[in-house]
C-alpha cells in the first residue's frame, strides 16, 4: 500500500496534483466510478471519475467515494476546479486529485497501475523485455539496429542485429552507456541541444570514428527523457519516421513507468532508514550494511540554518527537501554509491555510513568526506556522528550529526563563535575532530540568550559609553592569562596597552560593587563562556 502524496510525486510529470489533502489514507488499488452502477470504490481505492464532468456528477462522486472509505477521487481540472466540489472534499475528508488537462486517461491509469503492482522493491535499472522488444520493433522498422536511451545518456535497451554497428556503437552496447569521447563530440555538434529542445527527429552525420545515426527525441508533456539512436546513414521514408516517432511515445510511457518505479524505491528506501534512525524499526540491524556507523548530516549550496527558504510554508520545505536529497543522491551515484543510504530528518538531508573503510570505497566516512571535499565544483558539508554499533543508538547519533552540521553552517545557531574561537572548518566534520567546539556550543545554548553576567553587562555599558573595548581585552587576556603579549598580538595593541585596560576592567567592576578574583579558575571559565555568548570571536 502507498501513501496518495507518494504515488503521486511518483507518478511526476505534473501529471496528478493533490488539490484538497485528506487523511493520506494509503492507497492499495484503483476503481474507475460507475456512478450508475453505484461503482464509487472501497477502502484503500483511489477513484477515477473518468466520465464525471458536471458538477453534480462530482458531488455526488466525492460524497458516495468518501463514505465508502475510499482513499482519494482523481477528477479532471473543469470539475476539481469548482469551489463547491473542493469544499464538499474537506467537509467528507477525502482528497481530491485533479489530472493535468492535457493528460490521457489511459496512459495515467497505465502508470498508476504500473506503480501499484511494483510497489515493492524493484531494482531502479530493472527495464524487463519490454523496451527490448520496442527496440526490436524499431530496428525491424527501419532495417538498422536501435539502441535506446535515457537523458544521461544510458543504454536502457538495444535491438539485434549490433553486431552490424560501428565501434562506437559496440562500446555504448557492452558498456551501458555512451563513451564520455563519443558524448563530447555529440555535444560539440549541439545534438543534445536538440534533444532538449525539439520533438523533431535528428540525422547526425558520421565521420572517420563515428558512424551516422538518426536520432529521435523521447518526450512527455515537454519534458526529455530519452531518445531513440538508429544507426543509418539516411533518413527513412516518411511513414516510416512518422512511425518511429510513434514509437518514441510509446518509449516515453516506458520511461514514466521507468522513473515512477525508482522514485517510488528511493522513497521505500528513505522511510525504512528515517524510521530506522528515529528508533521506529529495532530490526533494522537485519537490513543495514555491517556495521558500526556513522551517521552524517549533510548540507547544500547556500545552507544557513537550514535548506528551506525563510517564509517557506509545508510545500517550499518539501520542495527544499526533494532538491536536497536529488542532489545528494547525484553526487553519491557519480562517486560510485549506486544504492546510498539517504533519507531526510527535520528538513535536513541525513546518511547513514559505514564507520571503517577506505576512501576508495563508497560508503564509508572517509569516502563521504573526500566526496564533500571535492564534489567537483559543488559547495557541500558532510558532518559525522561518532561510530555506533547497536540499532539503539542510531537516534542520538543522527542528533549528534546534526550539531556537528551546526558548526559548518555559516550563521548557525549559537555556533558561529565557538566555532570561530576552535577553528574548526569544514566541509566535512567528525565529532571526534570538534568535541572543543561542540562543547563551547552546548555551554552556549546552555547559557541562552538572556541578559549578560553583571560583570559582563558593567563592561559592555563601560565600552558604550567610552568607546572602549573592555570587553575584547578581557576575553583576549582570559584566552592568554597572564601572557599580555600574546593577548596584545591578538588585538593588534601594545602590552602596555592591555595591562591599561585591564587596569580599567578592575576600576569599572569595582564601581559597580562587582569586583571579581580573576585567578580564580572556575571565574575565569564562568567569565569566558559569557563572553563567549556576548561577542562571538569573527
Amino acid at each position: 500500500m502507498i501513501a496518495l502524496a507518494d504515488l503521486t510525486a511518483a507518478l511526476a510529470g505534473g501529471l496528478l496534483t493533490v488539490v484538497v489533502p485528506g487523511t493520506d489514507a494509503p492507497i492499495d488499488d484503483l476503481t474507475l466510478a460507475e456512478l450508475d452502477l453505484g461503482i464509487v470504490g472501497v477502502a484503500g481505492d483511489l477513484v477515477l471519475g473518468v466520465a464525471v464532468d458536471r458538477p453534480d456528477a462530482a458531488l455526488d462522486l466525492v460524497t458516495r467515494s468518501a463514505a465508502a472509505g475510499a482513499g482519494g477521487v482523481v477528477l479532471r481540472k473543469v470539475a476539481s476546479d469548482l469551489p463547491a466540489v473542493r469544499d464538499r472534499a474537506r467537509q467528507a475528508g477525502i482528497a481530491l486529485v485533479e489530472l493535468a488537462e492535457n493528460a490521457s486517461w489511459a496512459h495515467v491509469v497505465w502508470l498508476l497501475r504500473g506503480i501499484l503492482d511494483r510497489s515493492g522493491a524493484v531494482p531502479v535499472d530493472d527495464t524487463g523485455d519490454d523496451l527490448f522488444a520496442v527496440a526490436d520493433a524499431a530496428a525491424a522498422l527501419v532495417d538498422g539496429p536501435v539502441t535506446i536511451e535515457d537523458a544521461r545518456s544510458r543504454v536502457l535497451a538495444y535491438s539485434a542485429r549490433q553486431d552490424e554497428a560501428d565501434p562506437a556503437r559496440v562500446s555504448t552496447i557492452v558498456g551501458r552507456r555512451v563513451p564520455e569521447e563519443v558524448l563530447g563530440r555529440l555535444r560539440a555538434r549541439g545534438v543534445f541541444r536538440h534533444l532538449a529542445r525539439s520533438a523533431e527527429p535528428l540525422l547526425v552525420a558520421g565521420d572517420r570514428e563515428l558512424g551516422p545515426r538518426l536520432v529521435v527525441p523521447v518526450r512527455a508533456g515537454g519534458e526529455w527523457l530519452g531518445s531513440i539512436w538508429v544507426a543509418t546513414s539516411q533518413l527513412p521514408p516518411e511513414p516510416v519516421l512518422a512511425e518511429l516517432t510513434r514509437t518514441a511515445s510509446v518509449v516515453a510511457l516506458h520511461l514514466l513507468r521507468l522513473r515512477a518505479r525508482a522514485d517510488l524505491t528511493r522513497r521505500v528506501s528513505a522511510d525504512r532508514l528515517r524510521t530506522a534512525l528515529t528508533g521506529g524499526d529495532p530490526e533494522a540491524q537485519t537490513w543495514l550494511p555491517e556495521g558500526p556507523w556513522r551517521i552524517a548530516a549533510l548540507g547544500v549550496p547556500g545552507d544557513a540554518e537550514g535548506p528551506v527558504p525563510a517564509g517557506g510554508g509545508p510545500a517550499a520545505r518539501a520542495d527544499a527537501v526533494r532538491t536536497d536529497l536529488d542532489l545528494w543522491e547525484a553526487v553519491c551515484r557519480r562517486h560510485g554509491w549506486q544504492q546510498p543510504l539517504l533519507t531526510d530528518i527535520d528538513d535536513r538531508v541525513i546518511a547513514l555510513v559505514r564507520a571503517e573503510g577506505p576512501a576508495t570505497t563508497a560508503g564509508t566516512w572517509t569516502w563521504l568526506k573526500a566526496v564533500a571535499e571535492d564534489p567537483g565544483g559543488v559547495a557541500l558539508t558532510a558532518a559525522a556522528s561518532g561510530p555506533v554499533r547497536t540499532v539503539g543508538d542510531l537516534p542520538a547519533a543522527a542528533a549528534e550529526a546534526r550539531e556537528v552540521l551546526g558548526l559548518l553552517l555559516p550563521g548557525g545557531p549559537s555556533a558561529a563563535g565557538a566555532t570561530a574561537w576552535v577553528g574548526a572548518a569544514g566541509p566535512a566534520l567528525a565529532k571526534e575532530d570538534a568535541w572543543v567546539a561542540l562543547t563551547l556550543m552546548r555551554s552556549v545554548r546552555g547559557i541562552g540568550d538572556g541578559p549578560a553576567a553583571a560583570p559582563v553587562a558593567a563592561l559592555q555599558q563601560a565600552d558604550a559609553v567610552r568607546g572602549t573595548e573592555l570587553v575584547a581585552t578581557l576575553a583576549a587576556w582570559l584566552d592568554h592569562p597572564g601572557e599580555s603579549a600574546r593577548a596584545a598580538r591578538a588585538l593588534h595593541v601594545h602590552p602596555n596597552t592591555v595591562r591599561y585596560r585591564l587596569q580599567q576592567v578592575e576600576s569599572v567592576l569595582e564601581a559597580a560593587g562587582l569586583a571579581i578574583d580573576l585567578g580564580d579558575p572556575p571565574t575565569r571559565l564562568a567569565l569566558r563562556l559569557q563572553l563567549l555568548v556576548a561577542r562571538p570571536p569573527r
